[in-house]
């Protein structure tokens, strides 16, 4: 007798790899259009001095990361005299719209399990989270391979880059985890 609900077949995994990269991929996008001529003029007169100090410009799309990461709750590591301090830009910019940057990876993660558990045909919402669960894993690769991307290496004094620990688990893992997973639920539902 063959069980009801659920998933019809497999459980569609490049559904589920396609989805992860493309919200991992729009997210940054999004930030980025948002960000970038901003980061760009904040960026000149950092990248005076660090040119004046022999060092390669900090390319703009790498400090766009630091915002992704940032909208993910992950801090950004930046090294100090003495050690190194961590800092959320969104958190410490001043500007209540940089706020709304909080809102762009769990909208996406949301979009992209709702699109892969109607895709792949999830008829109760358990099928429909264990379709959101798909996203995960490349979520979390892409995830620990953004936190290296987005270093900037500044000399022997360290490198300014998003937490290596709070880049997986949090943005890798918790966002997709908890918001593909209730898109996967939505996506679901009967319309």
């Amino acid at each position: 007798m063959a069980a009801k609900g659920g998933v019809s077949g497999r459980v569609p995994t490049v559904t589920g790899v396609i989805a992860g990269v493309g919200a991992y991929v729009v997210s940054y996008l999004v930030t980025y259009v948002r960000q970038f001529g901003t980061v760009e003029d904040r960026l000149r007169g950092i990248n005076v001095l660090v040119e004046l100090f022999g060092n390669d410009p900090i390319p703009a799309w790498k400090a766009v990361g630091w915002y992704f990461y940032n909208a993910h709750f992950v801090n950004v590591l930046i090294p100090n005299f003495g050690g190194t301090r961590t800092e959320n830009l969104i958190a410490s910019g001043g500007d209540g719209s940089l706020s709304l940057l909080y809102a762009v990876p769990p909208l996406v993660l949301l979009l992209a399990g709702v699109a892969v558990a109607a895709y792949s045909n999830a008829d109760d919402p358990a099928g429909g989270a264990v379709m959101g669960l798909t996203l995960v894993p490349v979520y979390a690769l892409l995830a620990l391979v953004g936190t290296f991307v987005f270093a900037y290496g500044s000399g022997d004094g360290g490198s300014v880059r998003p937490d290596y620990v709070t880049g997986v688990l949090l943005a890798g893992v918790v966002y997709p985890l908890v918001f593909a997973t209730t898109g996967g639920v939505l996506g679901s539902l009967p319309d």
